[in-house]
């Protein structure tokens, strides 16, 4: 079964999801006009935490909420080799997620890509039983996605996630992140 993914939709996935969300991030960089003053900062070197951004901090809220209650949000980001400005963003402002409660894990794409994960679009899995697939244009515009709960198709995600998770690091140092064989 497939359903449009729109944001209430996905915001309902996660808001109520019991044990675990996962996601897989895949795009070099994101353009989401809500990130834009804290990716500028960054970028200038002058960077604010990011919890004095009211969408981000209205996003570790949410997730110290969850894990707070013992649930598990995770995520492996895919990086670029070398990582583009907006991954080295993420790895800096990804220290307010894992305070908040996160687990975030990183690998090269060469690495993806040797052992087999699909890099091609983001999901987010949701207690290995709804899967919402996103997509986005070329420059990183959130262009919608789809609700997947097809138990095959489903499965295929889960065996990635723990592919993903097998052969990343909590570490972002490049040393760590050089392709190895599956």
């Amino acid at each position: 079964m497939t359903e449009q993914l729109t944001g209430d939709d996905f915001n309902k996935l996660f808001r109520y999801f019991t044990t675990t969300a996962f996601r897989l991030e895949v795009q070099p960089a994101y353009d989401v006009t809500d990130e834009r003053q804290s990716f500028d900062e960054f970028l200038a070197g002058e960077p604010r935490p990011a919890t004095e951004f009211p969408f981000y901090a209205a996003w570790l809220d949410q997730i110290r909420s969850v894990t707070t209650q013992g649930r598990r949000v995770e995520r492996v980001r895919v990086l670029s080799e070398p990582p583009t400005d907006y991954q080295r963003w993420e790895m800096w402002s990804g220290q307010y997620n894992t305070a908040a409660g996160e687990r975030i894990r990183y690998m090269s794409r060469s690495r993806a890509e040797n052992v087999g994960l699909p890099i091609e679009d983001d999901w987010w899995l949701f207690d290995s039983l709804r899967l919402a697939l996103m997509r986005f244009s070329d420059r990183g515009e959130p262009l919608g996605g789809k609700i997947i709960t097809d138990p095959t198709i489903v499965s295929q995600h889960v065996a990635w996630w723990n592919l993903a998770v097998r052969h990343s690091s909590p570490d972002a140092d490049a040393t760590r992140l050089a392709p190895e064989s599956p």
